[in-house]
């Protein structure tokens, strides 16, 4: 038992970064521009994070598995490990990066370690929503932001009211967003775990049943939450108010418009509702919810004329975002080396 919690500590610490970073991207923009106290998001973040962890977590994991089996803890310990130590680094330097680019490039270096061939089906998948992902969100942000304005000129609504409207707005804005990023990211904290997961089925009187892979979710989903309450803040600053000056209303906008976008790829309901009517729909992967609101902010000056958009910043975020998976990756594959000839512990199976 000590061996399985040891193993599964570096997922936990991966999702302590995850929360302490991607927190931001659901309730940065509220706390940046004081609309919401970071107590009030950090409570309510964590619990429906939780929620949408072991309720709708299992659909992106499935894309993540299908990149690299991982087959052994120790393995999946390292990769997790690896991923958790990029993100905290670029945490710490205060830059909202990407769990998904990180656990992408731990992957990777455990393919290359191991001598497994990439899934490139797969891989395309992921690198494709890198791209569209902060595309939609800024399209939706865009769209959303001219909504709102055409409503308020015609409805002319008293400021005090207006004032009340949008703090409720931002919060039920980042109960969804919350939910979707569990639901969409906890495949990144706890995905590798998946395959060699020590947990099994619970069932109780034949009515209540919770999964292996639900116990495995809903710990990740404990570590997301302490990484909310724990070191969270100074990120929702910098996206708050670092990239682009927001007023209230956009910032509910910059969190709607992110939320939908980690809803879309997380959702199986959603996705099986749309192949049944004949339309297309997205893979379900892991999205950055780091390039969702950054790509939001970005529609949002757009739709502003593109003024006051803060450039140095958005290029200390994009050079974070190259260098994390390869960062992720070589760490990964230097790492796996010592536990396997150091440590001598079955990093993958022949």
């Amino acid at each position: 038992m000590i061996k399985i919690l040891f193993y599964l500590s570096s997922g936990l610490f991966l999702g302590w970064s995850l929360g302490a970073n991607d927190a931001a991207n659901i309730f940065g923009t509220a706390v940046g521009t004081k609309m919401l106290r970071f107590r009030t998001a950090a409570i309510v973040c964590s619990i429906f994070v939780i929620l949408g962890a072991v309720i709708s977590g299992s659909g992106a994991s499935h894309t993540l598995g299908k990149l690299g089996a991982i087959d052994t803890m120790a393995g999946a310990f390292i990769v997790a490990l690896a991923a958790a130590v990029t993100v905290f680094w670029m945490t710490k330097t205060g830059i909202p990066v990407s769990t998904s680019q990180s656990i992408v490039g731990a992957i990777i270096g455990w393919n290359f370690f191991s001598e497994t061939a990439t899934d490139l089906s797969a891989l395309s998948k992921i690198l494709g929503t890198w791209i569209f992902s902060p595309v939609l969100a800024a399209l939706f942000a865009f769209i959303i932001f001219h909504i709102f304005r055409m409503i308020m000129e015609n409805s002319k609504i008293h400021l005090i009211r207006l004032d009340s409207m949008t703090r409720t707005g931002l919060i039920i804005a980042g109960i969804f967003g919350s939910y979707s990023l569990g639901a969409n990211n906890i495949a990144n904290v706890m995905g590798v775990f998946v395959k060699s997961s020590p947990f099994t089925d619970i069932s109780i009187s034949g009515v209540l049943h919770f999964g292996g892979i639900q116990q495995l979710f809903l710990l990740g989903g404990i570590a997301i939450a302490a990484g909310v309450f724990t070191y969270s803040k100074k990120v929702m600053f910098t996206v708050g108010s670092g990239i682009f000056k927001l007023s209230p209303i956009s910032a509910l906008v910059v969190v709607l418009a992110s939320s939908i976008v980690l809803f879309l790829f997380a959702s199986q309901d959603l996705k099986n509702l749309m192949i049944s009517m004949g339309l297309p729909s997205l893979p379900l992967v892991p999205v950055s919810s780091s390039q969702a609101v950054v790509g939001a902010v970005m529609g949002i000056s757009l739709a502003k004329g593109g003024k006051n958009l803060n450039f140095r910043i958005l290029g200390r975020i994009s050079l974070g975002w190259i260098t994390t998976p390869v960062a992720s990756a070589i760490i990964a594959y230097i790492a796996l080396f010592f536990m396997q000839n150091v440590f001598m512990q079955r990093v993958f199976l022949p």
